[in-house]
């Protein structure tokens, strides 16, 4: 068995142990999301992909077996469920027009929502960290018509990788939270001067729920000021204004796309979505770049 400085260990060819407190774990926790999100939800999300994933390795997941019973938790799983299906019905849509673009993940971690949504013809790009591509590589192998790239997104050096001749659908989810107001500006208006005839679709949330998604990282990174951090309680205000040559336009979160009457949502769960999306402003935002 080999040991890297990345948290996982080689212990066969099918078998990947990972460690605690490394990058691999915080790769495996959105992850095991998804594999909930598909067993607890089938009718409104699919990620088999998820589940074959989580076979292959060797991590103690009883904790988060353990919180997958709660209400909260359970609600969560809904959360993740509806990002991933709002995001992969956008992909979808533009492919339809677009037959032979390109798909980019941008910030990836192992999910793969960009192959999931392979119609054939297409070129799919995963974008992400060295150390998170090289355990993507590890895991995953090597598929036909799949680029991962390692690198830091604001690099945009990046640009010059992707074939852009047929259109491009980028998406990001779960990503922007985490980035600063300014790099995520700088960002889009760079693929806007670059990238037209394509789209940008993401998860955003207004300032109140992005304190409460990233409370716990900024306490460890010892950061105070949430301002600086990306949050868009209204596109009105906070993204139009950026782009002169870009439609933005917006969608519910967790209604937007879904009225989430199917069977399995109880009331409460209805309730806390409508609450989710005009009170926390948790949202879908398009970018169509001319």
């Amino acid at each position: 068995m080999r040991v890297n400085n990345i948290g996982v260990n080689i212990m066969n060819e099918k078998k990947f142990s990972i460690e605690k407190n490394t990058v691999a774990e915080t790769l495996v926790i959105p992850l095991y999301a998804r594999k909930l999100s598909t067993e607890i939800y089938p009718n409104l999300f699919e990620d088999r992909e998820s589940i074959e994933l989580i076979e292959k390795i060797d991590y103690d997941f009883s904790k988060l077996k353990s919180k997958s019973k709660s209400l909260m938790h359970k609600f969560g799983a809904l959360e993740i469920a509806m990002r991933q299906s709002d995001l992969a019905i956008e992909i979808k849509e533009y492919m339809r027009t677009h037959p032979k673009a390109s798909i980019v993940n941008l910030g990836c971690g192992l999910d793969q929502t960009g192959e999931s949504c392979d119609n054939g013809l297409c070129k799919i790009y995963n974008i992400d960290y060295y150390n998170v591509i090289e355990i993507r590589n590890r895991l995953l192998g090597e598929k036909d018509r799949v680029i991962n790239i390692s690198t830091d997104l604001n690099n945009i050096k990046w640009f010059d990788l992707i074939d852009s001749s047929n259109g491009v659908v980028f998406f990001a989810s779960g990503v922007f939270y985490y980035f600063k107001t300014e790099d995520i500006k700088s960002l889009f208006l760079n693929m806007e001067k670059r990238f037209s005839n394509s789209i940008l679709v993401f998860d955003a949330a207004g300032k109140r729920a992005v304190k409460m998604m990233i409370k716990t990282w900024l306490k460890q990174a010892g950061i105070v000021e949430l301002e600086d951090f990306f949050y868009v309680d209204n596109i009105e205000d906070e993204l139009i204004p950026w782009l002169k040559h870009t439609k933005v336009s917006s969608r519910g979160y967790m209604l937007g796309y879904n009225d989430l009457k199917d069977k399995s949502i109880s009331r409460v769960f209805r309730l806390f979505s409508k609450y989710c999306d005009n009170r926390l402003h948790m949202q879908i935002v398009k970018l169509e770049f001319k």
